[in-house]
């Protein structure tokens, strides 16, 4: 395994994350690789439809978002997956979204 830190996302010049609440990642698949292309959604936490996405070519995707639960739901022609966030306040939550192989 690498020794390397995690790269995360460059923010917009102006995005103030001591007020805002930034959710990102990346859409992976079951080995890690990542998948561009995906459609990500973000779904509220009663699963309502709020945001979607296309992730890019190295499956990165961002939301700007409330803090409370969310759900992001990935689609993509490799699978599709879900994973769950749920930040309590201003920051970058980084979650990603493994795709499961499509059967």
């Amino acid at each position: 395994m690498c020794g390397a830190p995690v790269q995360s996302q460059s923010l917009p010049a102006g995005v103030d994350v001591e007020k805002e609440t930034v959710i990102t990642g990346r859409v992976l698949d079951t080995d890690g690789q990542p998948i561009g292309g995906a459609f990500v959604r973000l779904l509220d936490g009663t699963g309502e439809f709020t945001a979607e996405v296309v992730a890019s070519g190295t499956g990165d995707f961002r939301f700007f978002a409330a803090p409370g639960e969310w759900t992001l739901r990935a689609l993509s022609s490799s699978g599709n997956g879900t994973a769950t966030v749920a930040p309590t306040g201003a920051g970058v939550h980084n979650v990603d979204v493994t795709a499961d192989e499509k059967k």
